[in-house]
């Protein structure tokens, strides 16, 4: 993957006062999007059962759009180069575990599984390539699983914490779990050097027992711990590929594989941690997730993709539709870094959703939805890219979305957004938020094609930070607050289009400046006597209204607007450009004011109103 080169938040800062130079040398990808040019591959994709991966789709664009429009996304085996730094405090580094004992279990295609090593204080039981081990002594084990069989399992009973290393094993397990471990107790699985590993469930689990959960191909009753340096694929057709009735965590090295057909990828019930390695679960059942936890999601490191692409149901408890969803957490979602894939198909998918509160403190997701919605009755699914039922906050990172038929970016709550770049592009609303929405600082771009691109329910506050807000036509705006709240414009660089300018506070600090009228592809550029403020390509498609905010602009000042300009040097943020030379066009004398626009529930022009119509 690329890596774009970013400069610093005071470095822009700086920049956004110092923009009334008349010129600055080219510098077009300084803040990471390549805005004509440029192209990433975000991500790989092989169907193989190996550890590696081909390269995938560029997802550059030669247009102003910048890669929110073109990347895709594909699933990529490929190993990661990672650093361990372990932690002595933290009991999951398997590094902090000693086991006293080593057994070796060896399963066979031509006969029965053998058993040996350390089986002192161990009940064992091998029925061909079934094997039942019951640790009732007060050692800490390690089993090492290799071999292969059509037709077995390992079953595991202890009171004590347990290492279980896959040492090129290949089970698959006609009638349940391939790996059945009873242990309420940690359990590290080890994906040892040299080796790849296949675990594999029945369509029907008539191992089962009344007494006992089996509800995965690799089940756990305790904590689920991965690691090591190789590779694990894990086929599940009745129910989850990987589930723990504790917690499942992913460490720096492991690189895992889950194709499920009939139930989600990775559950843990108290929540899922991924520190790193490489993960990729593909999801084609009914309304199944990807990872999901009754607890929480917390993405620090590693690469993790998550396809999903099954249907959607009728949810009896809920008496609603539910469809599928790459990361569901019934808690809260913490992105704090790594890569994060996440794509879904299916009528109603979603790529990330939480009953809580979601937030992005560090790391790169990209989110891609094209399903559709449906409705019947009063039951209803609708995809979304990453939605949140609780507050959504994004302090740092960079989050991509594209929905093809749906919102982007949605809160039932508050939606702040403090740092980092979040680009949406959406047919309907590309960030929504139920409450307020509080702009304070990074990289936002927002276009949607069918409604507002930035919208909320109650106030919206653009404290700081660099916003371009593209909406669709008439009604649609760039920026939209509910009826009976307003925006307030208080500090940043701001382009808003649509079929209106929603009205901004006469209490704003910052004055903006509304015309009305500006083409498809029209180039404008602002300038403060002969300095360029910056310059701005209108969008393709959508309306022709415009609002422009900067530091630069005072209260009952006037400046020069220039239609069909030349825009030269500077900065570039999708087709916004800072820092650079505005020459030629057609002149417009236009004043800033602190309430500029309309009000969206037919009051009639406010404040500034429009301004000029070309």
């Amino acid at each position: 993957m690329r890596h774009f080169r970013m400069k610093t938040m005071s470095a822009i800062c700086m920049m956004a006062v110092a923009v009334t130079m008349s010129s600055c040398s080219s510098d077009t990808d300084d803040w990471g999007y390549g805005g004509t040019t440029g192209g990433t591959t975000i991500s790989s994709g092989t169907t193989g059962g190996d550890s590696s991966g081909t390269t995938g789709d560029d997802v550059g664009s030669s247009g102003s759009l910048g890669d929110v429009t073109k990347f895709s996304i594909a699933f990529n085996k490929s190993a990661l180069t990672e650093g361990v730094n372990v932690d002595s405090a933290d009991d999951d580094y398997i590094e902090n575990s000693s086991f006293s004992k080593t057994v070796n279990i060896v399963f066979s295609t031509s006969g029965a599984a053998t058993v040996s090593g350390d089986t002192d204080g161990l009940e064992v039981t091998i029925n061909g390539n079934d094997v039942t081990v019951n640790n009732t002594s007060t050692d800490n084990y390690e089993y090492v699983l290799s071999g292969k069989t059509a037709d077995g399992f390992f079953k595991l009973y202890s009171d004590k914490k347990q290492a279980i290393r896959l040492n090129g094993a290949d089970i698959t397990n006609p009638d349940g779990a391939a790996i059945n471990n009873q242990s309420k107790k940690r359990t590290f699985v080890v994906l040892a050097d040299g080796s790849d590993n296949y675990l594999t469930d029945g369509s029907a689990y008539n191992d089962a027992t009344d007494d006992e959960d089996m509800k995965a191909t690799l089940f756990s009753e305790g904590q689920l711990i991965f690691s090591g340096t190789r590779y694990l694929e894990v086929d599940a057709n009745c129910k989850a590929g990987i589930r723990s009735d504790d917690y499942v965590r992913i460490m720096p090295g492991a690189n895992i594989y889950v194709d499920a057909s009939s139930g989600n990828g990775i559950r843990g019930n108290d929540a899922v941690v991924v520190t790193g390695g490489v993960i990729n679960v593909n999801i084609t059942g009914t309304a199944d997730k990807g990872i999901s936890t009754d607890g929480y999601i917390q993405i620090d490191g590693g690469r993790t993709t998550v396809i999903t692409s099954g249907g959607y149901e009728i949810d009896d408890e809920e008496a609603d539709y539910t469809a599928c969803a790459g990361l569901k957490a019934d808690s809260i979602i913490t992105v704090n870094g790594g890569e994060l894939y996440l794509k879904s198909t299916g009528t109603g998918g979603k790529g990330m959703n939480a009953d809580q509160k979601i937030t992005f403190n560090g790391g790169t997701t990209y989110v891609h939805t094209t399903g559709s919605g449906a409705e019947k009755g009063s039951y209803s699914t609708s995809p979304k890219g990453i939605k949140a039922d609780g507050a959504m906050t994004f302090n740092g990172g960079r989050v991509v979305v594209r929905c093809e038929h749906s919102e982007g970016i949605e809160s039932k709550d508050a939606i702040t957004i403090n740092g980092g770049t979040i680009e949406s592009y959406c047919y309907d609303d590309a960030i929504n938020s139920k409450y307020d929405l509080t702009i304070n600082g990074g990289y936002v771009y927002a276009h949607a094609t069918s409604n507002d691109a930035i919208d909320a329910n109650k106030n919206i506050y653009i404290n700081g930070g660099f916003v371009i807000a593209e909406g669709a036509g008439a009604p649609e705006c760039g920026i939209d607050a509910a009826e009976g709240y307003s925006i307030y414009i208080n500090g940043g660089t701001i382009i808003a289009t649509g079929g209106s300018v929603a009205a901004t506070a006469s209490t704003s600090k910052q004055a903006s400046i509304a015309v009305s009228g500006a083409g498809s592809g029209t180039k404008i550029g602002l300038l403060s006597g002969t300095n360029a403020v910056l310059g701005y390509q209108m969008p393709s498609s959508g309306g022709t209204a415009l609002m422009i905010s900067s530091p630069v602009l005072q209260n009952g000042s006037t400046y020069d607007l220039r239609t069909g300009c030349s825009i030269s040097g500077g900065s570039s943020l999708y087709s916004l450009t800072t820092g650079c030379s505005i020459s030629g066009g057609t002149s417009y004398s236009v004043t800033a004011s602190t309430q500029v626009g309309q009000s969206m529930g037919g009051m009639g022009g406010m404040g500034g109103g429009m301004g000029p119509r070309w």
